[in-house]
């Protein structure tokens, strides 16, 4: 709480905390990236692959789509001349840089913290209007999730991303074509990511631009303590927890978000012998 109280009231120095803490993840993630890179073998993508070398974020840069090296080598075990620019090293070279930038933005934030756009303009004083900032979050974060299903994942705009059988025997990047019926739910579909991230980005957005015209009535506001920034606080720790209960569900029992060339075998495929059927 006290932590707390130094941004309360104070909206250029909480953004500041916030541009930080960005920073500090995507330094950890490319520093992370390079790191497995150097310890990294690819030389035996079939017998030993990254999830038995221990590699933890090379399957998810693997997953979106990123398959070659500027070393030369591919993750299906060929050579490759051109990577081009988003390559493994490119990816974490830029979330290094990107931190760089992050720092660079939260110590200005944190200097120029008076900006006129944090003030009211009925009392002259310092104030967040936190049913608008989550609207813009909403909002963007509507559109980000839009983006990824309608262009990433389908290939529209692209590589697609890691698609592959049972088995782990077939996988490569490709496009996926949303699934709208009741297969789109089935977990080990591919064309649910697709259709779930364009159909929660839509709604997203439609939810941010409410928030952002619609101003929540007193009794509500007050009922649910919009106005306290531990508020805030604490639902988005639970939005984070139901995020990662999901991914944690998906991670142990299998989906095809975790294929198992990347990610390994389920402790079900080894206890129930699936490879030996």
């Amino acid at each position: 709480y006290r932590v707390h109280t130094v941004v309360l009231n104070d909206p250029g120095r909480l953004l500041s905390v916030h541009i930080m803490h960005t920073a500090l993840v995507a330094g950890w993630a490319g520093s992370m990236a390079l790191y497995e890179l150097a310890v990294f073998d690819p030389s035996d993508p079939v017998l030993d692959p990254m999830w038995r070398q221990g590699m933890f974020v090379i399957p998810f840069m693997t997953r979106l789509g990123i398959t070659n090296s500027w070393g030369g080598w591919s993750i299906t075990g060929g050579t490759v001349t051109n990577p081009g620019i988003w390559s493994y090293e490119g990816v974490a070279g830029a979330h290094i840089v990107f931190s760089g930038l992050c720092f660079l933005a939260a110590i200005w934030h944190w200097v120029y913290w008076d900006l006129e756009i944090f003030f009211d303009e009925r009392t002259g004083k310092p104030s967040l209007d936190l049913p608008k900032i989550f609207g813009i979050h909403l909002f963007l974060s509507g559109v980000a999730c839009f983006g990824f299903g309608a262009f990433h994942v389908t290939g529209l705009y692209g590589p697609g991303i890691w698609v592959s059988d049972p088995y782990g025997l077939t996988g490569k990047v490709q496009p996926v074509n949303p699934s709208w019926g009741v297969e789109g739910f089935d977990p080990f579909v591919p064309g649910g990511i697709a259709s779930h991230h364009i159909a929660a980005g839509t709604l997203g957005i439609l939810a941010g631009l409410f928030h952002l015209s619609v101003r929540p009535p007193q009794r509500l506001y007050k009922g649910l303590r919009m106005g306290n920034i531990e508020t805030v606080l604490s639902s988005s720790i639970a939005a984070v927890f139901f995020a990662a209960f999901v991914v944690a569900g998906t991670m142990w029992y299998g989906s095809a978000t975790t294929p198992i060339e990347l990610f390994g075998p389920t402790r079900y495929q080894w206890d129930q012998g699936y490879f030996q059927q």
